[in-house]
């Protein structure tokens, strides 16, 4: 079941991105790093996961060697992104055909976002879709050249300006025919609350109706998951977040991930909203009729009328159940003969006059 289908029926499609959480994972389980990125797929998909997300990339391509963080260096000390990238790019093509078909035999897409040109070749056939980076918005040759592909693509927008999403989405349109995803991302690692910017959401689905709209979660995992239930409530319909097994972990991208009781949570907190979120159309529930029927009010006469007297205004009232003649006809009531004797207390019906 794709992406598309997996939002039409379930109504959301969910994305742990592992990244490169598996190698400090490695390191606290004393394992090797393929088993660690297959631990971390394998604990995903127990937790209800749809698909599962990795990075590749070599620091070379990446990053030059002065790059300066952006990242909470409290967190994750590294101070140079070809310092911290180099850490963590050894898997390649092998790997990541592996890990593909793990994941396939656990009935879980397999993504991973490429950052250059050779990865995106090589993982081209090992995915249903591209995940292109915030980063990359701007590297519009980059983009192209994954969109001349054919495949779907999930674009995060963080830290961009609307013609910046423009020039990103008219040159996907021009290459690719598949409806494109567009994910609210805030490039602040971790993401305060308050800087969340959730009606974002709102402004990409409006700005651009014909595209699917998501988010890419950076903030701490909050008790109820209430950031990523908002984000949801408010449009997004494929949600990534980081993912990883132990929150406490040194790491640029452990300590504003979700664990699997957190993706629990999400998971749980998604399918409550889609069983009481109903439907627009303003119409009677067919569980309400009953309740229609008996709680709403009907006209009722206030005394015995005796058959060929006429009704007068005083000689009704309105009371339940809504059986009978509805209170906004009494105009046409009054002034009618009554067509047989009625008690006090009746409830009127067509019958009862002419």
């Amino acid at each position: 079941m794709n992406m598309y289908q997996k939002i039409k029926n379930q109504g959301y499609y969910l994305i742990a991105e592992i990244g490169v959480n598996y190698y400090d994972i490695a390191k606290k389980e004393h394992i090797s790093l393929m088993d660690a990125a297959k631990l971390m797929v394998k604990e995903a998909v127990d937790a209800g996961i749809d698909a599962v997300k990795f990075q590749t990339y070599k620091a070379e391509t990446l990053a030059a060697k002065n790059s300066p963080s952006y990242w909470d260096t409290s967190e994750e000390t590294t101070t140079s992104q070809f310092e911290l990238f180099k850490k963590y790019d050894l898997f390649g093509e092998k790997e990541y055909i592996e890990l593909s078909k793990y994941a396939k035999e656990l009935h879980v897409d397999f993504l991973s976002t490429p950052f250059d040109f050779q990865s995106a070749d090589y993982l081209e056939d090992l995915m249903p879709s591209y995940k292109i980076s915030s980063s990359d918005l701007s590297n519009i040759p980059f983009i192209e050249y994954m969109s001349k592909k054919g495949k779907p693509i999930l674009l995060s927008v963080g830290a961009s300006n609307k013609d910046e999403i423009d020039a990103a989405v008219s040159v996907i349109s021009e290459n690719n025919n598949n409806v494109l995803t567009l994910l609210h991302c805030v490039l602040e690692y971790p993401t305060p609350y308050e800087h969340a910017n959730l009606l974002k959401i709102q402004s990409l689905a409006e700005t651009y109706p014909e595209a699917i709209i998501g988010y890419s979660d950076h903030t701490k995992p909050d008790e109820c998951m209430d950031v990523i239930k908002t984000a949801y409530l408010f449009g997004a319909k494929v949600i990534e977040k980081h993912f990883t097994l132990d929150k406490t972990l040194p790491g640029n991208d452990h300590y504003h991930a979700m664990n699997p009781e957190d993706l629990r949570k999400i998971k749980a907190g998604l399918e409550f909203i889609q069983k009481i979120k109903g439907e627009k159309e303003l119409k009677c529930l067919d569980t309400e009729k009953t309740a229609r029927m008996n709680a709403r009010r009907s006209i009722v006469t206030t005394c015995a009328i005796e058959p060929g007297q006429r009704i007068e205004r005083s000689m009704l009232t309105f009371k339940r159940p809504g059986t009978g003649i509805t209170p906004g006809r009494i105009d046409e009531i009054v002034g009618k003969t009554a067509s047989r004797r009625l008690e006090e207390d009746t409830i009127l019906t067509e019958k009862d006059f002419r």
